[in-house]
């Protein structure tokens, strides 16, 4: 891996993003022979893997199975995971989790040096590999170590603006192509302040998902849902957007930010208790404090409005593990913020964590755009249905990275070379804007309109005012962004509030409720099951 300052005009593949799925991709696609560049819009370890508390979950004990695990997220998805998709990818779990031990993972281990397995909700065994309470950070780690000698070229700082794909090159007069395909990229160097285009024969995108498009979100900033937007302005419908996955207990703190507390301290025996100290869970679901993430966060919102408090509490001074040892991420952050988890009950509340909807892709991460991947959080393989079982994010990204690298490596081999000359960008005469304050007003009432309208429960009188909001806000963030010099901050919000909308448009077409979309006004659930899906937002 070279980082490098300025990027070369032409790759055979470029990858955006540098979490878990982009970089697994890369290096396999590096090893092939084939020119490969990553692009992240912040630094290479910043990414929603970095994050991942929890670990990854795959079948490696005697005492379970793959048709376990199987049910388990079956049974999370509530009815719509793809069936053979889960199979597929969850069978494949042990060999990819075999390719990162040898890229030099470390797995927590136990004393008599078997690999310690956690448990976490809806899963009816232990069978999540865990690095602590950093198993993403772990894996991100190991990774950028692994393809720093594959001669993969790294920039950082470079923001992706859009595609450009043959049907584009064809209406400015500049291709003759009869299929539309991707050509190329361009991106915003923040750094120098300037566009640049890159040629391109494939690309992936592994952009992450959509957790700003929250006011409250587990997310790190750079969750803006990029690739989502790209793709759909490209010409992609995307599919079951309106299952945003909403994580049960994030830190509750005075200063108004998120930190995750994993669903692992939930396994390790921690109970969620109300104002009167009382666990609660038991009314809402046989697995209690285990049971899937939607049901845990609609009771934790239930609770609270119930009672009027602003949080409810992990009661983890009352566990058998060693908080300290076994959760040292965990511990650490809650100590900044004034609270001993091993003396003083933990303050959650939920908050937009996972995207289970996205561009939908084949089991080779190809989509309906030649020479377009996506891997990751901003695809839609079928694995997770209406709502993600814990821990398999990890495992879907590592497994999909090396078939669709198996994928792009055929696709490169058939490619004949050809000669395509990419317009540059024009900027004209467009001044920089002085009126910064209209992004942050935009952003601000976005992000509200949907946590207020298009949260944890829902209903159509909500969502349709979410989508007047947020229709006058795109049409005044796009004005702005043709007349104006572009700039991070409007590219995301253009982006945040091209996905908020494709949101929405997808809640307002489940006419039930499912997983992780709840509607009072559709609270059953039809007999008919259905993928929605929203067509492209140009």
């Amino acid at each position: 891996m070279t980082v490098q300052n300025r990027p070369q005009k032409e790759y055979d593949l470029v990858i955006v993003g540098s979490g878990i799925a982009g970089l697994s991709f890369a290096l396999k696609v590096a090893e092939a022979g084939y020119r490969v560049a990553i692009f992240t819009k912040k630094t290479k370890a910043e990414s929603n893997t970095n994050y991942a508390q929890g670990g990854i979950a795959v079948v490696t004990s005697a005492g379970d199975d793959l048709d376990k695990h199987v049910q388990d997220t079956l049974e999370a998805g509530d009815g719509l995971c793809d069936a053979k998709v889960v199979r597929e990818i969850l069978q494949d779990g042990p060999e990819r989790v075999q390719d990162l031990i040898r890229m030099g993972v470390e797995f927590s281990s136990l004393e008599d040096g078997r690999i310690s397995l956690g448990k976490e909700g809806g899963h009816s065994k232990r069978r999540v590999l865990h690095v602590k309470d950093i198993t993403g950070k772990a894996i991100e780690d190991a990774l950028l170590a692994n393809i720093a000698a594959k001669g993969v070229d790294l920039f950082e700082h470079f923001f992706a603006i859009d595609l450009i794909t043959a049907k584009k090159l064809n209406k400015l007069g500049m291709g003759e192509s009869k299929s539309d395909r991707v050509e190329g990229l361009y991106f915003f160097d923040a750094e120098a302040n300037e566009v640049i285009t890159v040629t391109a024969s494939a690309v992936l995108l592994a952009t992450g998902g959509a957790g700003q498009t929250y006011l409250y979100t587990t997310n790190p900033s750079i969750a803006t849902a990029d690739g989502i937007a790209m793709a759909s302005r490209a010409g992609l419908s995307v599919m079951n957007l309106e299952f945003i996955q909403f994580h049960p207990t994030t830190l509750h703190s005075l200063q108004g930010d998120r930190f995750l507390i994993t669903e692992a301290v939930r396994g390790e025996g921690a109970k969620l208790i109300d104002a009167h100290g009382k666990p609660f869970l038991k009314k809402y679901h046989p697995l209690a404090d285990l049971a899937p993430r939607d049901v845990v966060a609609r009771a934790i919102d239930r609770e609270m409005k119930r009672s009027g408090a602003s949080c409810v509490r992990l009661d983890t001074p009352n566990m058998k593990v060693d908080f300290k040892d076994r959760f040292p991420n965990v511990y650490e952050n809650c100590m900044k913020r004034g609270i001993d988890p091993t003396k003083t009950p933990i303050p959650v509340v939920p908050a937009a964590h996972y995207s289970c909807g996205g561009v939908p892709t084949s089991l080779d991460c190809s989509t309906k755009l030649a020479g377009l991947y996506a891997c990751g959080e901003v695809a839609c393989t079928g694995l997770h249905g209406a709502n993600r079982l814990a821990s398999n994010s990890l495992l879907e990204a590592v497994v999909m990275a090396h078939r669709g690298a198996e994928s792009v490596c055929k696709y490169l081999a058939g490619q004949k070379k050809r000669s395509v000359c990419l317009p540059e960008w024009v900027d004209g005469d467009v001044p920089a804007s002085d009126e910064r304050v209209v992004l942050s007003h935009n952003l601000e009432e976005l992000k509200r309109a949907m946590w207020d309208y298009v949260g944890i429960v829902r209903s159509t009188k909500r969502l349709e005012r979410a989508h007047a909001r947020l229709r006058n806000l795109r049409r005044e963030i796009n004005e702005y962004y043709w007349n104006a010099k572009v700039d991070v901050p409007l590219l995301e919000l253009r982006n945040l509030v091209c996905v908020a909308e494709l949101i929405v448009l997808s809640a307002l077409q489940r006419k039930e409720s499912r997983g992780l979309h709840f509607t009072i006004d559709y609270p059953d659930q039809t007999a008919k099951l259905k993928n929605t899906r929203v067509a492209p937002r140009t």
